[in-house]
């Protein structure tokens, strides 16, 4: 399975938009680490991307809102907060 910036983005954006939870985001990104490809260019930075987040149930790592802008940020992307009536 190759994995790209677009998959590893749409990933944390399912995190942050509560349909997959962090234990789902964590074993994706396990599984990515072990079985997974990365494109050539971008492999160095996804592949690290991808391993921090591997590690997010680990209480010393996390996964906070501001880690969550700089993965996305290595990789190209920009998270954009929107408030609607609930």
């Amino acid at each position: 399975m190759m994995i790209t910036k677009q998959a590893v983005a749409d990933k944390i954006a399912a995190y942050l938009h509560h349909e997959i939870s962090l234990v789902q985001l964590v074993d994706w990104a396990e599984s990515a680490v072990m079985d997974a490809e990365f494109p050539e260019r971008d492999a160095k930075t996804l592949s690290s991307v991808v391993a921090r987040l591997g590690v997010a149930d680990v209480r010393a790592f996390g996964l906070a809102w501001e880690d969550c802008e700089e993965l996305l940020h290595r990789i190209g992307f920009s998270p954009r907060v929107e408030v609607v009536a609930a």
